[in-house]
């Protein structure tokens, strides 16, 4: 059964250690359920903790095609649906409705892995019309989940991309991409990859409230040095940045960056589609009660008066003064840090699809 924002007294015990506090109903089914006391002995006691379930699905295509103008890639690949991650901000847990789950706890506690992509990933670039272009990983949850150490796919997806000489940009907040720094590496060197790291405070409290199956951000910024050190292009993503409560820490996440490796930086301010809204709100209420009125004052300043405006060119920085402000300060800490140039463009022109089991082979 699925729930709208449960009033139980026991959902927040259940929900320690996770970012919402609730399950909202699924905006697409027409019948809604809520936990109730049926008088039964026991049935005010708490709840056990909630447990990550994971299902797998048999990916019938893994390539999606993006075609909004405010984006930099045409194309993505998501190994997992949810993100055990579990932040309260993500922009993408209205996805879950899609699946007949909420954007709430079962976004980070159902969540799907894809075993069949990295294949299906071969054949999809083996096509003959197929024109590359880079791939970008991480767009809507996280490669670098915990449950990619066990699953490993994220892992084969980049060694298919390896052999096919594909490039590839990749987005996360995991430290596990340490892990594949070797792989990284090699194809970082023939100008095939750029990873992206998000860090969006260094408090680590805030940290652990706001996304809190994350690594520290302390832990992230290592990760960043690690990849610097391996030769891999690296880019600090602070986003989302939260007016009134993480932006006064722009300059000090950039300094902190550069310091560790970063070679660019970017950020994107905070974006509350659907779902999100509510679900922010109740953690702000939660959390930091005297903060939700400024934090969502700013907000509706930056969107004419709305909590959020989808409008392409507008939903990831907003407007008005306080967006001014916010992208002021971060051109010229930027600039000051030698943060303000692109990554170097990706190869395309090495691709080639790799020669298969039975395929005849050159002769010269």
């Amino acid at each position: 059964m699925l729930y709208p924002m449960d009033p139980h007294p026991s959902t927040r015990s259940r929900a320690l250690g996770r970012g919402a506090a609730s399950n909202p109903a699924v905006r697409y089914d027409r019948l809604s359920g809520a936990a109730e006391d049926d008088g039964w002995p026991g049935d005010g006691e708490p709840l056990p903790p909630l447990r990550t379930e994971v299902r797998e699905e048999t990916a019938k295509k893994v390539l999606t095609r993006n075609t909004s103008p405010d984006i930099g890639f045409d194309r993505s690949v998501n190994p997992y649906r949810g993100c055990e991650h579990g932040c309260i901000y993500c922009f993408a847990r209205p996805t879950h409705a899609y699946l007949g789950l909420s954007p709430g706890l079962d976004f980070e506690t159902k969540l799907i892995a894809r075993p069949g992509a990295p294949e299906r990933l071969a054949k999809e670039l083996s096509a003959r019309r197929y024109v590359p272009r880079p791939i970008a990983i991480g767009t809507n949850t996280d490669p670098y989940q915990p449950i990619e150490r066990e699953r490993r796919i994220m892992r084969s997806v980049l060694e298919v991309l390896r052999d096919f000489r594909h490039p590839v940009t990749i987005a996360t907040k995991g430290a596990m991409v340490e892990r594949d720094a070797g792989i990284l590496s090699e194809m970082a060197a023939d100008g095939l990859a750029a990873v992206g790291i998000s860090v969006t405070t260094l408090d680590r409290d805030l940290s652990r409230k706001l996304e809190p199956r994350v690594p520290s951000p302390q832990r992230r910024l290592k990760a960043i040095e690690t990849l610097a050190r391996a030769g891999v292009p690296v880019r600090v993503m602070v986003s989302p940045v939260i007016p009134g409560l993480t932006d006064p820490e722009m300059e000090a996440i950039l300094q902190a960056a550069r310091d560790a490796g970063a070679a660019g930086a970017s950020w994107i301010m905070l974006r509350l589609p659907l779902e999100v809204s509510p679900l922010f709100q109740e953690w702000l209420a939660e959390h930091y009660p005297d903060r939700k009125a400024k934090v969502m004052a700013r907000l509706r300043e930056m969107h004419g008066g709305q909590e959020y405006s989808a409008e392409w060119g507008h939903r990831m920085r907003g407007e008005g003064v306080h967006a001014q402000m916010i992208a002021r300060r971060f051109d010229i800490a930027a600039r000051r840090l030698g943060l303000d140039g692109k990554l170097p463009p990706l190869r395309t022109d090495l691709f080639r699809v790799p020669p298969q089991p039975g395929d005849q082979l050159l002769l010269f």
